[in-house]
């Protein structure tokens, strides 16, 4: 996978990256940076992500964060997106699979 760029402005979630669930191990690397006033969460799922029932969980470390922050993802999960949970400014997510 090439890096991928997500962004939201204001609240409300992205479109989900789709993860390509037949690399192993999983490894996915990602950075988060902010510009203005945000709480943001990076969220994943086990759906189908392109179906709009996913069910979407939260990050273990990067949930309501409102700084640059970056983790991984070492299990496989099938899509990760990025939720502004409040502010007027803005989020990119910025990802990598190995």
């Amino acid at each position: 996978m090439k890096v991928q760029i997500l962004s939201q402005t204001g609240s409300g979630s992205t479109d989900p990256v789709v993860v390509n669930t037949n690399t192993n191990p999983t490894n996915i690397g990602f950075g988060v940076i902010v510009s203005g006033v945000v709480n943001y969460t990076v969220e994943h799922t086990f759906d189908d992500p392109a179906v709009a029932f996913s069910t979407w969980f939260p990050h273990p470390t990067v949930a309501s964060k409102t700084a640059n922050f970056d983790g991984n993802y070492a299990f496989p999960v099938t899509g990760i997106r990025l939720t502004v949970n409040s502010g007027a400014g803005s989020a990119t997510l910025k990802l990598i699979q190995a």
